[in-house]
């Protein structure tokens, strides 16, 4: 991959984006989950001592996977949208509201710390565990709901991917298998029929986070093929790029 292709080929510069803001969901989650098991422990957090700022730290974390989530249906928007851009819009819509849920939870984590405040300036903890732990709560759910909304636009970007042949296919069909395992889980989940921590989260899970992977890195490393039918019907020049002057003249003159 060379710089200069990546300024003058937009092509090739909307799938490094991509595939760049994909991989950052998985820099900013991974950890912020990891950092978030004292404020989970619920009463135990809000009663006991600790300290504030990895809560503050994960929070940060999870807005970037936020902005990273919509940045990945952004980018490629211009292209997906020459394959079909009912689904393109789609893709955006179903980031958009997945990112939404997820800021839910984060704000809720954010209020759990606050309510902890509370407690140290001499509040009224027999009242305020029982608030922490519903927004404890919350954020679980959002966990649940807001992946689980990551497999409808799954469905749609790994459609795209797949009839414009963009990627290798078997890069979407993986993630056309996962999307569908996935949202059994979370309707299992809401059922109360699984949960996390099961058998059944990694068996959904396993494929989907593999797709989501090996799209980034397939975009960030390697791009889109150009031999892709909607790349080969259209000079790169007009693809995200303003029409150049000489033919806004001639459409001019045919008219």
């Amino acid at each position: 991959m060379r710089l200069g292709t990546l300024r003058t080929d937009p092509i090739r510069r909307a799938a490094f984006v991509a595939g760049i803001l994909y991989l950052i969901t998985f820099i900013a989650s991974i950890p912020a989950s990891l950092l978030l098991p004292p404020v989970l422990s619920g009463a135990n957090y809000i009663t006991g001592a600790g300290a504030d700022a990895p809560i503050g730290l994960a929070a940060i974390l999870e807005m970037v996977n936020v902005l990273a989530c919509i940045g990945t249906a952004v980018a490629v928007f211009s292209v997906v949208k020459r394959q079909h851009e009912g689904l393109a819009v789609g893709f955006v819509a179903t980031r958009l509201f997945e990112a939404a849920v997820i800021t839910i939870g984060v704000v809720s984590i954010l209020s759990v710390a606050a309510l902890r405040q509370t407690v140290s300036a001499g509040g009224y903890t027999a009242s305020i565990v029982p608030v922490a732990q519903a927004l404890v709560g919350i954020r679980d759910w959002s966990l649940v709901i807001g992946p689980g909304m990551a497999s409808f636009n799954a469905l749609m970007f790994g459609t795209l991917l797949y009839r414009a042949r963009l990627v290798p296919r078997a890069i979407p069909a993986l993630g056309l298998i996962g999307a569908p395992l996935f949202i059994t889980f979370v309707m299992g989940t809401m059922l109360g029929i699984t949960g996390p921590g099961t058998l059944w989260q990694i068996i959904a899970v396993a494929p989907f986070f593999i797709w989501e992977l090996l799209v980034g890195l397939w975009m960030t490393f390697k791009g889109f093929d150009r031999s892709s039918p909607i790349i080969a019907a259209a000079p790169v020049a007009t693809v995200g790029a303003p029409v150049p002057t000489h033919a806004m003249a001639a459409k001019a003159g045919a008219a």
